[in-house]
């Protein structure tokens, strides 16, 4: 079955593969945004699983080494667009341990979305990256159906997210009718070109964590062999299998070694997240 989101043809079909060097920590929160974008119609969308206050912090480990750390919230903020009232979503990522002193990276990412419908209206990246330094700010135009960033103007259709948005979005869609076997789309904007990935659901699966073992959704996005990752390399995604669908887990297999990312702390979570008793 696909349960694939409607674009224009400003979609990149050869799915390119994010460098690296430039997008060290964008891997780690697409990671954590794939896992739950199961897309329906707009219909679907019911209350949101989160709500201001929220906070998600998570490491990235390459093999026994932290990698990276990063943290996600929800921010109040009195700021409307179209007259209507928005979630600020803030990410911050960096480097740590011996990474930090090879490739000290930081990097901030901010999305604005409509509390009723979770689209967005307003991204923005800072990224410092080693030399490298990278700013980018992009509008979403619902009703002309364009989004304005630093490289030019670009048409879209359908639902198109940055990939923030996209995660919340994601974490409110109804997923209780899945198959083992479905595979489905996300859309995003990154950069200069709205882009795809196809994702597959694996099944259910007990999964431990540093807070604790739960019931758990597993995942299997698509992605594309090169510098990075190998022709047989696999990313495999675990989300809470309750109200909140927050990612526990994901880890990727790389040329060399592979990349883990696990959920190391919550705070002020809509609903409660109960491990499993032991």
């Amino acid at each position: 079955m696909d349960y694939g989101l409607k674009n224009t043809s400003a979609i990149d079909h050869g799915q390119k593969m994010l460098p690296m060097k430039k997008h060290f920590l964008l891997l780690f929160f697409l990671m954590a945004t794939v896992a739950k974008s199961f897309c329906q119609e707009m219909a679907s969308i019911v209350t949101p699983t989160f709500k201001v206050g929220e906070q998600l912090n998570y490491k990235l480990k390459y093999g026994f080494f932290t990698a990276a750390e990063a943290n996600l919230r929800v921010v109040a903020s009195d700021k409307k667009f179209d007259g209507r009232p928005a979630f600020h979503i803030v990410a911050d990522g960096k480097t740590a341990g011996a990474f930090d002193l090879l490739y000290k990276t930081r990097n901030r990412y901010e999305s604005y979305i409509d509390q009723t419908t979770l689209q967005p209206y307003f991204y923005t990246e800072n990224r410092h990256e080693a030399s490298y330094k990278h700013r980018d700010s992009v509008t979403f135009d619902h009703h002309d159906d364009k989004i304005t960033a630093a490289k030019g103007v670009f048409p879209f259709k359908g639902k198109v997210f940055d990939f923030l948005s996209a995660y919340y979005f994601s974490r409110s869609i109804d997923v209780s009718k899945i198959h083992i076997g479905d595979t489905f789309k996300l859309a995003y904007f990154l950069e200069d070109s709205v882009n795809t990935l196809s994702i597959t659901y694996v099944g259910k699966e007990k999964v431990e964590s540093d807070l604790g073992t739960f019931n758990c959704l597993k995942f299997n996005p698509t992605i594309i062999p090169g510098r990075v990752f190998r022709k047989d390399s696999k990313l495999y995604l675990w989300i809470t299998n309750d109200n909140n669908r927050i990612p526990i887990k994901a880890h990727v297999e790389l040329i060399v070694g592979s990349l883990t990312m696990n959920l190391t702390s919550v705070k002020d979570l809509k609903y409660p997240l109960n491990p499993l008793k032991e």
